[in-house]
């Protein structure tokens, strides 16, 4: 593996520290949360690092909190033990003062009731995604073409490198996507059972295991589609309830993300369900046992994969840059979609993404009546595989992945 990157994020997690007594980032296991925590001098400067994943200091956490939270703290996987979290609440109020805590951790706390209720009004919730490309190359000094598209819609000059099938297969977990490419099928083996099954059964009871990873392989296989609770209940053989507690648990420690539906045009044929992508394109290729994304293969599959790596990306480049801007997807049944809807204000815009090097008239139809439907959408962009970018109507442009997510 490299020497430690910068993250896209940091910059907000320095300003918020410089406001707020108690900052949470939190992300899945293996983004990066703790190495980022212990390498940015910004962030580690002055705090104590202490991690609950050691027995002594969870012990410690347990028994004597006080005695954790002397001085300025960082405090790692701080979701296995909330009890903390009531001594940290009474030292802020006795104290406070910005900066005194970090706290981080692989479940979502933010989703965690009795977690947000505590930390009300002394605490900013940060999310720590995979690594974009931005990030795994080293380019992050630079502001990315994203932002200064939606700012204004005009295109890069040059030709793009295209995204590869080792990107999407590898996802954005450093130890999967900078180490070796013959070792990652292996690290996700082992990332799945040490991690994935473990966390969760640390938030949740589960009575039936097998059931449960054989929800998230279904998962996996569905990630990019409209979620069916019922539908995918049916085929882990689940009751529609636990399935819904099942895909929670995989939402709080961030394997899956629920994309909401843009329902704010004209349309009255719109699919109001959630859009469930898995947070990491590696993880999911891994789950749901996908080793190679040539084209013609599994084609899908394939395409279902490059839009969640893209969906990761946008999903990081918003939180880190654009933090007010909402993500989501535009759906008509029987008729058209679009797989991104991003609102940055009052601005709209659309994203249509390809896996494919090049493309035709009828991939631009769902944009085209996104446009039609959506007066205030400012730009849509097909994002292709290719190489060259192109302005094809006044509000419509085909822009490759390695320009978008640049």
């Amino acid at each position: 593996m490299t020497d430690y990157l910068s993250r896209e994020i940091t910059p907000r997690l320095v300003g918020a520290l410089r406001r707020l007594p108690v900052v949470v980032l939190s992300g899945l296991r293996q983004t990066g949360k703790s190495t980022l925590l212990q390498n940015e001098a910004a962030l580690a400067r002055g705090h104590a690092y202490r991690t609950l994943d050691d027995f002594a200091t969870l012990a410690a956490a347990r028994a004597n909190p006080e005695s954790l939270l002397e001085g300025a703290v960082i405090l790692d996987e701080v979701q296995r033990c909330p009890e903390l979290l009531v001594a940290l609440k009474r030292s802020v109020d006795e104290q406070r003062r910005p900066g005194r805590f970090i706290l981080s951790g692989s479940a979502n706390l933010a989703l965690l009731g009795h977690v947000s209720e505590t930390l009300a009004g002394r605490a900013g919730y940060f999310t720590l995604h995979p690594m974009t490309r931005r990030e795994q190359r080293g380019t992050t000094a630079k502001p990315p073409f994203l932002v200064k598209f939606l700012a204004a819609p005009v295109l890069s000059a040059g030709r793009a490198n295209p995204v590869t099938e080792r990107e999407v297969l590898g996802g954005g977990l450093p130890l999967a996507c900078l180490g070796p490419a013959d070792g990652v099928a292996e690290w996700f083996r082992g990332y799945v059972q040490t991690y994935v099954e473990r966390d969760v059964r640390q938030l949740s009871q589960i009575t039936d295991l097998v059931a449960f990873r054989t929800l998230a392989q279904l998962a996996a296989l569905r990630t990019g589609q409209v979620l069916v609770i019922s539908t995918i209940g049916r085929d882990a053989k689940l009751n529609a309830v636990t399935a819904g507690r099942y895909l929670d648990l995989l939402e709080t420690s961030f394997l899956i993300r629920r994309l909401p539906p843009f329902l704010k045009n004209r349309s009255s044929r719109l699919i109001k369900s959630p859009k469930l992508y898995f947070t990491d394109s590696g993880l999911a290729a891994h789950l749901a046992g996908v080793v190679s994304l040539e084209a013609g293969r599994e084609e899908l599959l394939r395409g279902a994969l490059f839009e969640t790596y893209v969906a990761q990306n946008l999903a990081a480049l918003l939180e880190a840059h654009l933090p007010e801007a909402r993500l989501s997807y535009w759906h008509e049944q029987g008729r058209h979609e679009v797989d991104f809807v991003i609102e940055a204000g009052r601005k709209v815009f659309a994203i249509e993404v390809k896996a494919t090097t090049r493309w035709n008239e009828s991939d631009l139809s769902g944009l085209r009546a996104f446009l039609e439907r959506t007066p205030a959408c400012q730009a849509a962009v097909l994002a292709y595989n290719g190489k060259e970018a192109v302005k094809l109507d006044e509000r419509l442009f085909a822009i490759p992945l390695g320009h978008l997510l640049e």
